[in-house]
């Protein structure tokens, strides 16, 4: 096969590189632990609601949205201490920064993320996924929609997508075509939800970890977007 002459990798975050059902368990307990088991329920309560409105989990925003509920809890003020000084890089998946290295070989890799512009910039900071990528970060509200920018701040004759949700590679899929080979590391909630397989397509490339990303050569990678949906199991 003829191989293309410039290939971006792109890489989403939370459950991808970065363990974030972990960050998330360990709000729940920090927040049980701190506030109780009823305040524990109703941020996330709130955060869900306002994943259902914005697209992306704001954090900061529901508990902002908690404190209008209870503005005389002095303690509120430190609910935000644990995600602002939050150990990111402690949740790093095993083989994430090598595969990132691994792809740097062949492309470009950009760190490609949906979030809010305060705790996701901080959470991909924190964790070293910004200084892997040399600062090629870009997180957007909804990413599926922004590819035209995309392209024209990182253009290639061919991109391949790292996410852990089907409905994010098969949108972009749709707008990209056989330009796009799409990977899926089947990690977190999201991946492993038994609706998920039926409700999408499946990826080009199946993994069950981000590290295995490195078992692939580019032929192999780009081969995958071939038809033939790959499943590699270490």
């Amino acid at each position: 096969m003829t191989l293309p002459g410039k290939v971006v990798f792109l890489f989403d975050v939370d459950n991808t590189l970065l363990d974030n059902d972990r960050v998330m368990d360990d709000l729940r307990n920090h927040l049980e632990r701190e506030f109780g088991a009823e305040s524990r329920d109703r941020y996330f309560a709130i955060l869900e609601e306002l994943y259902a409105e914005l697209g992306y989990a704001d954090y900061l925003g529901a508990l902002q949205r908690y404190r209008l509920e209870d503005m005389c809890d002095p303690r509120l003020l430190l609910m935000s201490s644990l995600l602002v000084d939050y150990p990111f890089a402690n949740r790093l998946y095993p083989g994430a920064l090598a595969a990132l290295a691994h792809v740097r070989q062949w492309g470009t890799t950009v760190i490609l993320s949906d979030g809010d512009v305060v705790l996701q910039p901080r959470k991909i900071q924190g964790s070293g996924l910004w200084e892997a990528v040399e600062g090629r970060v870009l997180i957007y509200i909804h990413k599926e929609q922004m590819l035209e920018d995309v392209e024209r701040r990182y253009p290639a004759r061919h991109y391949v997508m790292v996410d852990d949700k089907l409905r994010i590679l098969t949108a972009m899929k749709k707008i990209w075509g056989g330009r796009l080979t799409t990977v899926w590391p089947r990690q977190g909630h999201y991946a492993l939800a038994p609706e998920t397989l039926a409700a999408y397509p499946p990826a080009d490339l199946t993994v069950e970890f981000i590290g295995d990303l490195v078992n692939y050569d580019l032929t192999a990678l780009l081969g995958a977007n071939a038809g033939r949906h790959t499943v590699l199991r270490v």
